[in-house]
């Protein structure tokens, strides 16, 4: 087989991408070593940029977005027993942040990919890249018991941390890595949101709290908790009433509760790959960089990145010019420390860290106090949040 982008994973990044070249004209096969059904499986974060939403728009693949998707215009941050509102669509001159499940952009992407006629490889096992410092670089997998060759121009690595991609050209990259000393215990519910146009951030002395939502009828909600914290240890009574102890009392009296659909603890890690181009090979979202979820930035890094990338190979194809290829990962990594400087930043501010006690706790809240009287932080605040100029 032969194509002009060989796309290694199917998720969100990798079938983004694909839909672009696609509307571009540009041929792409995307392999993928998990099974479709395990793709969409994976519950995921859930707040797009308005750069993520104007390129599913692009895609053609908007449709239930721009139907079901949730307009947020503000956030809220609750820290001393008190709740203050941030106003991102006031301090951004009309930025927003839309709720929509990545699991249900992942589908839409799916069913694109599928209506078009493109094609996905899923439960490609074995894949390896071959000869990407060259000009004529193949994909080899295994499929059904057989071995088989994709010739291409490029490969695209949107593999995700623990693919192949990025351990292809391990010992070529510098990573950076912050590991932190605490994981999210999450609950996803089919419950209303307490908070139904507003992210809500919660620092307390027991720790932090997050209330986000993927409808009007599904929420998702965390809390802080020890790493080696054991699911089996938090029965749903017991998560409602810890993260209930964590909000302000009329916050805390409006939750609706009911019965986990699903329920994980996840680390937390800052990391980044350098550089994110090898001869013909380029990664893309989580197998060059990793956010905490805290500032939401995940999926929408991954989405800036496929953005840079797409346009870069439109270049190449349509203009025969490699300038595009050739500055993707200075582009894309100026941006990608900038999200992750706020991704830290507002991580630090809102967890209980070893040393939050005390002293530190009263140092977390005169920041906070600081944040929601300062027009000037607020307003930092939220252009980070929105997503920043690219």
């Amino acid at each position: 087989m032969r194509t002009q982008v060989a796309i290694i994973g199917a998720g969100p990044s990798g079938l983004l991408l694909g839909q672009l070249l696609h509307k571009a004209g540009i041929d792409n096969i995307i392999l993928e070593r998990q099974s479709g059904d395990y793709v969409l499986s994976r519950i995921r974060a859930g707040i797009l940029e308005q750069v993520t939403v104007d390129l599913m728009r692009e895609a053609g693949v908007a449709q239930r977005l721009d139907r079901e998707g949730i307009v947020h215009h503000s956030i809220e941050l609750v820290f001393a027993g008190q709740r203050h509102p941030i106003d991102v669509h006031g301090l951004t001159g009309g930025k927003v942040v839309t709720a929509y499940g990545q699991t249900e952009l992942t589908r839409d992407l799916m069913d694109a990919r599928a209506a078009a006629g493109l094609t996905t490889v899923y439960d490609a096992g074995e894949v390896t890249l071959h000869d990407f410092d060259g000009s004529t670089p193949t994909v080899s997998y295994r499929k059904d018991g057989q071995t088989h060759t994709l010739a291409c121009d490029f490969i695209a690595g949107c593999d995700g941390f623990h693919g192949v991609s990025r351990a292809s050209v391990k010992d070529r990259v510098t990573e950076y890595e912050k590991v932190y000393p605490f994981g999210w215990l999450g609950v996803l519910a089919d419950v209303p949101p307490v908070s139904p146009h507003a992210i809500v951030y919660g620092n307390s002395e027991r720790g932090f709290s997050l209330c986000s939502m993927r409808s009007m009828t599904r929420s998702r909600y965390y809390v802080q908790c020890p790493l080696d914290d054991k699911v089996e240890s938090w029965s749903d009574t017991r998560f409602w009433d810890e993260l209930r102890s964590r909000l302000d009392p009329e916050l805390a009296e409006r939750i609706v509760t009911g019965p986990s659909i699903e329920k994980s603890i996840a680390p937390l890690r800052s990391f980044v790959a350098e550089p994110m181009r090898f001869g013909r090979l380029f990664l893309a979202g989580d197998a060059a960089h990793i956010v905490p979820p805290t500032g939401a930035k995940g999926l929408n890094l991954a989405a800036t990145d496929v953005k840079y990338l797409s346009g870069a190979f439109i270049e190449y194809f349509r203009d025969r010019s490699a300038a595009g290829i050739d500055t993707y990962s200075q582009r894309s990594l100026r941006r990608i420390w900038k999200a992750e400087r706020f991704s830290w930043w507002l991580t630090t501010l809102m967890h209980r860290f070893p040393d939050s006690e005390g002293f530190g706790q009263k140092v977390q809240e005169a920041e906070l106090d600081y944040l929601v009287n300062s027009r000037a932080l607020s307003t930092s605040l939220a252009e980070n949040y929105v997503g920043l100029p690219l």
